[in-house]
């Protein structure tokens, strides 16, 4: 594929070691970097897309797919926002078990977060049917990352937002004693309390959470 081919070259031509090992180590050394700041890696990510544009479109699950089982973590970013744009009013129903596959490889919280909220999140937009399924599915996981996505998929919903669900996945997950899951918690709650703060004071104030989600639930309430 042109595309990837291009984007490989570009980003080995653009690789900066002393920052690809500050980028690793932020991440716990979970994955390799180039070493291409945000930014920078973006602008070359769009230019080569613009001139790869109609292989992109016609490809994208292909292409993502490619560069999400590559070893650097840049090319796990560009696969995320090439099925952002891609898929949004496109989806088909089977999707979901290629959204819980990306969550569940490469997992770290970068990913899996941006995943849960423009994948997950639009998806369950457009199948709104699934969402009792997926999210019982994922939420009753051994796997921590797909629980986590759970927890955060509306992020964003504001006054869409399902708060009885919300509440009964934070209830299902509340004695965990795994941080991203207690933050996850804490952030989803967070976020509903720009649409409905008392609601989420009172769930919060009368729950049995833990203090770190009931910290960050709390944050911007006064």
């Amino acid at each position: 594929m042109n595309f990837i081919i291009a984007l490989e070259n570009a980003f080995a031509a653009n690789k900066n070691p002393e920052n690809a090992f500050a980028m690793s180590k932020y991440m716990k050394n979970n994955f390799p970097f180039f070493g291409i700041k945000t930014d920078e890696r973006r602008r070359i990510f769009s230019a080569i897309w613009k001139e790869n544009k109609i292989e992109v479109s016609a490809n994208a699950r292909a292409i993502a797919e490619t560069l999400y089982s590559k070893q650097e973590r840049e090319f796990h970013y560009c696969a995320i926002e090439i099925l952002i744009k891609e898929l949004k009013g496109n989806y088909t129903k089977k999707d979901i078990e290629f959204i819980e596959k990306l969550i569940i490889t490469n997992s770290w919280w970068d990913s899996v977060d941006t995943i849960a909220k423009y994948m997950l999140g639009t998806y369950l937009m457009e199948f709104p049917a699934e969402i009792d399924s997926v999210i019982d599915g994922f939420s009753c996981s051994e796997n921590k990352w797909l629980n986590r996505s759970a927890i955060l998929f509306q992020l964003g919903y504001k006054e869409k937002t399902n708060f009885d669900l919300l509440k009964e996945i934070c209830k299902k997950h509340q004695d965990s004693k795994e941080f991203f899951i207690q933050k996850a918690i804490g952030w989803a709650l967070r976020e509903y309390a720009k649409t409905n703060p008392e609601a989420i004071r009172n769930f919060v104030l009368n729950s049995d959470l833990k203090p770190l989600s009931k910290k960050e639930a709390l944050k911007n309430i006064r």
